[in-house]
């Protein structure tokens, strides 16, 4: 690819979003804001770290001009109910007609339920937990879809912005719900602009992708083209996360992350593989102050684990994945495995220390008196049903709990 070319294509085969690469941030979503979606009113939800610490957002703000109505500096991780109250009613008063995110997921799942809550005038909290759905398929027929578009520049690697559902979390009780939305339809990949992400959240992030692709290819249910997309994105992401590690300034391999991150999502969401307890009881620790990119670091090994005698060829193909590239391979003999011995769960944790991520529960202040809650709440999660050993009883939860300890 030449300096200053962009790429502008479908993120996945003929379905939005469209990604932009290969140009700085600011410059590709003004020319989409201009071009693209001939916006007027434009509001941005910013990251506070970026707003603060770096002129990035100066330099976004500069390239729309006089286009910018409206802007939010930084909010809480996983996405607080009541913070998403508030940029509704001020991107409303704003009368904007298209909304910006740069930063990381948080922020894009802040959009997408804003988009809809405006598309339904949505104006207390109780409204807006009505809106939520329980599973990531389900259909609310009774609520108008958005209409105002959005464009996510992403400076982590969950891939929320390549999905349609938002999360977000009930400030009451803790708890984590999912609305049925529409998507960014365009994202602006900048590996320069990550650059700025710390390597806490860039890596855990990047794990959180690696989650994707794990639980899609350790499925129960057959699915060939989710496992060759899954595939795909492992072996650009655990390699690139190393080469991240090693080296933060190697912008090809933080754009290998980025471009991973479509297939691992798309092996979810396009083909529709199902998800599984990582995912279910990772939604409910992130309310617990547990970030996002976290939970799979400390939850994927251990479910791995108690999966293990369920499906085991479906883990022997993730393996073979590891095993065949000399990175990984190179990663896995220094921490003492041998690719004839060392199940999933060995690999995934040899990865995740050798990327100085947080491995357990207590490595981040979770300890067994949330056990009985996150049980509880975990229950309630639809990606602990397609679990390949499905997840009915608090105490199977806590069993895995307990592992991660």
């Amino acid at each position: 690819m030449s300096p200053n070319q962009e790429v502008y294509r479908y993120a996945f085969p003929d379905s939005p979003p469209h990604i932009s690469y290969g140009i700085p941030f600011y410059e590709s979503c003004a020319k989409h804001v201009n071009e693209t979606f001939d916006a007027k009113r434009v509001y941005i939800i910013a990251s506070g770290s970026l707003s603060r610490q770096t002129d990035n957002i100066k330099k976004l703000e500069t390239a729309l001009g006089d286009k910018v109505v409206g802007i939010r500096n930084g909010m809480t991780p996983h996405t607080l109910c009541s913070e998403v109250l508030e940029i509704i009613h001020d991107s409303r008063e704003a009368k904007a007609d298209l909304i910006v995110t740069c930063g990381a997921g948080s922020l894009t799942d802040a959009a997408k339920i804003i988009a809809l809550a405006l598309a339904n005038n949505i104006s207390t909290v109780d409204d807006l937990i009505k809106m939520h759905v329980s599973g990531l398929t389900d259909k609310r027929p009774d609520l108008k879809a958005p209409t105002i578009p959005i464009i996510s520049i992403p400076t982590s690697l969950s891939g929320g912005e390549y999905t349609r559902p938002g999360g977000a979390t009930d400030d009451r009780n803790s708890r984590k719900q999912l609305f049925p939305s529409r998507g960014p339809l365009l994202v602006v990949l900048d590996p320069q602009l990550t650059i700025t992400t710390p390597d806490s959240i860039w890596l855990s992030t990047g794990i959180r992708s690696v989650d994707h692709c794990v639980e899609a290819m350790c499925s129960l249910e057959p699915n060939t083209n989710a496992d060759e997309r899954a595939s795909k994105g492992l072996k650009a992401l655990v390699p690139g996360l190393l080469r991240c590690k090693a080296d933060a300034n190697d912008l090809d391999a933080r754009l290998a992350c980025q471009l991973g991150v479509i297939d691992a999502i798309g092996a979810v969401f396009f083909n529709k593989a199902p998800l599984g307890a990582s995912h279910g009881i990772g939604h409910q620790l992130g309310p617990l102050g547990v970030g996002h990119g976290e939970t799979s670091c400390i939850m994927l090994p251990s479910v791995c684990k108690y999966n293990a005698h369920a499906n085991p060829d479906q883990q022997a193909k993730v393996r073979k994945v590891f095993w065949q590239d000399n990175v990984v391979k190179q990663v896995l003999q220094n921490h003492g495995l041998q690719e004839q011995t060392a199940d999933l769960g060995d690999c995934l944790k040899a990865i995740v220390k050798e990327l100085g991520l947080p491995g357990s529960l207590s490595d981040v202040g979770v300890g067994e008196d949330k056990f009985d809650m996150l049980a509880e709440n975990s229950l309630s999660d639809f990606c602990c049903v397609t679990n390949p050993i499905p997840l009915k009883e608090k105490e199977q939860v806590i069993e895995i709990l307990n592992m991660a300890l």
